[in-house]
């Protein structure tokens, strides 16, 4: 055997040998499918914990300035529809004044159930 084929016969064989042992990058995917299931439900574990203590007196303020705004907006819608309506009607055209006599009912409705409903959501007393 020459001197040069015994170089390469060693370089293929060290090359063998290197292909042959496991890389580390199959190993870590392995490990992280193995972990990665069990990390997962850990965390949703711990978020379901701190579910309980989690502070909604933010959201109250919020709702209460939601049901105050639907008050203001249905009394605004309401009055607005009447004062339209009220204008029609003294000029002798009723059957123009029936779409702000619908505009006055339109913003009863959301002054009573508008500001109810999202009082509802709260459990606020009106």
């Amino acid at each position: 055997m020459s001197r040069s084929n015994h170089v390469l016969s060693r370089r293929t064989a060290r090359l063998a040998k290197r292909l042959a042992q496991p890389s580390l990058t199959p190993l870590l995917l392995r490990a992280a499918r193995t972990v990665g299931p069990t990390l997962v439900a850990l965390t949703f574990a711990s978020v379901a914990h701190a579910q309980g203590t989690m502070d909604f007196s933010g959201a109250t303020t919020l709702m209460q300035t939601f049901k105050t705004f639907a008050m203001y907006a249905g009394a605004v819608i309401c009055l607005g529809g009447l004062i339209f309506a009220g204008i029609r009607m003294m000029s002798g055209r009723f059957q123009d004044a029936i779409p702000g006599l619908f505009g006055a009912l339109f913003g009863a409705g959301v002054l009573g159930w508008g500001a109810g409903w999202i009082g509802s959501l709260t459990g606020q007393s009106m």
